[in-house]
C-alpha cells in the first residue's frame, strides 16, 4: 500500500515494547489503516490475496480474526475506529491513489505476462481497495468478536487520537504518523502486523513500537504547532508530497529557524527554490480542529461464537482452526472470571 500521511519516520526514535506491556490497556486502532494492511500483506507470494472457492477476497477477514484474537489473548482491549466522510481537502490524495492503482494494474499485467512472480507480488499489493462490502463484513466480524466499534464522522485517525488525548484509551494504533499531529499522546505501530517477518537472513520477530508525543517534541525540540507545520511541509494526506525539495530533515531545520506557522510558511513562499502550491492555512485548520465525535458511545459487545463461525465458514475458513482460536479465548475469559471471583 502506498504510504501517504506524515513522513517523519526517519527522524524520530521509536521504543520497542512487548505485547505484555499492553496487558489490560485499551487501544483505539485506525480501522482502515489496519484493514488495508491485512489486504496488502496477507497474500500468496505472487501477490494473490487469500480467496475462497468463489473468488471472494478473504485476506481482511483472516487478519481481523487471527491477529485480533492474538491481541485479545494478550489481554489487550480493542476499539476499531472507522473513517466517515473524508474532508474535501483530501480530493487530491484520492486522485493520487487512483493513479497509483491504475499504474500498478498495468505493471501487474506486464509482470504476469513475463511470469515474474516477485513483480506480480509487488504490484498486486498496490491494487488494493476497500469497498463497502469489505467494510460491512469487517464491522460484523469485529462485533461478533466482542470488539468495540466507533464510527468517526471524519478521519478515523483523528477520532482515535481524540480518544487517546482524552484518556479514554491508552494509545492510538496506526502505521501512519498522523496521530501525532492529531495530538495522540501515544502512538503504537506494528500492533496488528504478523508476529514474524521474513528477511534475507530468515525470520525476524516483529514487536510493537511505541512513540510518545511528549518525547518526540522534546527530541526534535519543537512544539505541537511546529510539528503540524513539519507535517505540512513534508506532506500530509491533504497535500501529498508536501513542498518539493523539502524532506523531513530540511523541513525540521526550516521550522526551528522560523518558529511560528506564519513565519515558517512566509519564508517558504519567499524562497525561490520552493513552490507552495496549496493553502497551508486551510490544511493547518483541518489538522488542528478535525471533525471528531466528542462523545462517542463505546460498547464492547458480547462475543458471539456462532456468528463468528457463520461469517468465516461462509468464506471457506476451516472450522477446526476457528474452534481452536475460540477455545483459547474461552480459557482467557474463564481466568478473568476467576480473578473477579477472588
Amino acid at each position: 500500500m502506498h504510504k501517504m500521511g506524515l513522513q517523519i519516520g526517519d527522524i524520530i526514535t521509536k521504543k520497542e515494547i512487548a505485547f505484555s506491556d499492553l496487558k489490560d490497556k485499551t487501544i483505539a486502532i485506525d480501522a482502515f489503516n489496519a484493514i488495508y494492511q491485512f489486504l496488502t500483506t496477507i497474500r500468496q507470494p505472487d501477490g494473490t490475496p487469500l480467496k475462497d472457492s468463489r473468488g471472494n477476497v478473504t485476506s481482511h477477514l483472516s487478519g481481523l480474526f487471527y491477529r485480533n484474537t492474538n491481541l485479545i489473548l494478550e489481554g489487550i482491549k480493542i476499539i476499531y475506529v472507522f473513517d466517515g466522510e473524508a474532508p474535501e481537502l483530501k480530493g487530491k490524495t484520492r486522485e493520487n491513489r487512483m493513479n497509483i492503482k491504475q499504474e500498478a494494474r498495468e505493471k501487474y499485467e506486464l509482470a504476469k505476462a513475463k511470469e515474474d512472480i516477485e513483480g506480480m507480488g509487488k504490484y498486486a499489493r498496490s491494487m488494493v481497495y476497500l469497498d463497502e462490502q469489505k467494510i460491512k463484513e469487517s464491522k460484523e466480524l469485529l462485533e461478533a468478536m466482542g470488539i468495540a466499534i466507533v464510527q468517526a464522522p471524519g478521519e478515523g485517525e483523528a477520532q482515535a487520537s481524540y480518544l487517546a488525548e482524552q484518556g479514554i484509551v491508552y494509545a492510538a494504533a496506526s502505521q501512519d504518523y498522523d496521530c501525532l499531529m492529531f495530538k495522540s499522546p501515544r502512538l503504537i505501530q506494528n500492533l496488528s502486523l504478523a508476529r514474524k517477518r521474513k528477511t534475507v537472513s530468515g525470520y525476524k520477530e516483529v514487536f510493537p513500537q511505541i512513540i510518545e508525543l511528549k518525547s518526540i517534541l522534546k527530541e526534535l525540540e519543537i512544539n505541537q504547532e511546529q510539528l503540524i507545520c513539519l507535517g505540512i511541509l513534508c506532506g500530509t494526506d491533504y497535500n501529498p508530497g508536501g513542498v518539493k525539495g523539502l524532506g523531513p530533515k530540511k523541513s525540521l531545520k526550516f521550522v526551528k529557524e522560523h518558529k511560528t506557522k506564519e513565519k515558517i510558511f512566509d519564508a517558504v513562499e519567499k524562497n525561490e527554490t520552493y513552490n507552495l502550491d496549496f493553502d497551508w492555512k486551510e490544511i493547518y485548520k483541518e489538522i488542528e480542529h478535525p471533525n471528531v465525535d466528542k462523545n462517542p458511545k463505546i460498547i464492547f459487545p458480547k462475543i458471539n461464537k456462532d456468528k463468528i463461525k457463520k461469517i468465516l465458514m461462509n468464506y471457506d475458513f476451516s472450522e477446526e482452526r476457528i474452534e481452536n482460536q475460540l477455545a483459547k479465548m474461552d480459557d482467557i475469559r474463564e481466568k478473568q472470571k476467576q480473578k473477579t471471583l477472588f
